[in-house]
């Protein structure tokens, strides 16, 4: 993706006009995410700043896990069985046991996580026509839903835990109880 076309929600080569308007909301969230963790150090993704929090390694992985879950209801259309649990846990639950296991590892680990995720959902969107993401299931509360829905609620997720980020980037540099 080019920076110079990063406010621009357009045409997106090799997608229909509805997966381009999409991707583009996406590819902004991604570049803006990336800017904000792209120099951090092993000891910085790994801060904590309490026994109960989220470091922002874990905060990447389960960025990872959500898009990878969210793989599997759309593209496969079916639930997470327990393998699938098996290999997006500890990110997607997160808790202690992501507290004890994401840890160690550098941003070019998350980077690449990252960037291999988001290139399998966005090889698979290319395979894909409009009607799809309008497609209505049912969803939370058995609410009605569509694919178009759950794709923007995991880039709004990923917004969501980059404000997170955000946080525990000024809390790394101020003591703990001030």
């Amino acid at each position: 993706m080019e920076n110079n076309t990063i406010f621009l929600i357009d045409q997106k080569e090799g997608l229909s006009l509805e997966f381009s308007k999409l991707v583009s909301m996406m590819d902004y969230t991604r570049v803006t995410t990336i800017r904000e963790i792209e120099s951090l150090t092993v000891e910085e993704l790994d801060f904590l700043y309490g026994e109960e929090s989220n470091s922002i390694g874990m905060l990447l992985a389960h960025m990872i896990s959500v898009e990878k879950a969210y793989q599997i209801f759309t593209f496969e259309n079916r639930d997470i069985t327990d393998d699938d649990s098996s290999t997006l846990n500890p990110g997607l639950d997160l808790g202690n046991s992501a507290r004890d296991q994401i840890k160690g590892n550098s941003i070019d680990f998350y980077l690449e996580q990252l960037a291999e995720t988001r290139n399998k959902t966005i090889e698979t969107f290319k395979t894909l026509k409009d009607e799809w993401l309008f497609e209505q299931m049912s969803f939370w509360d058995g609410l009605p839903t569509n694919n178009y829905f759950k794709w923007f609620h995991v880039f709004e997720d990923e917004l969501n835990h980059r404000g997170q980020i955000r946080i525990i980037k000024k809390m790394i540099n101020k003591p703990k109880g001030r």
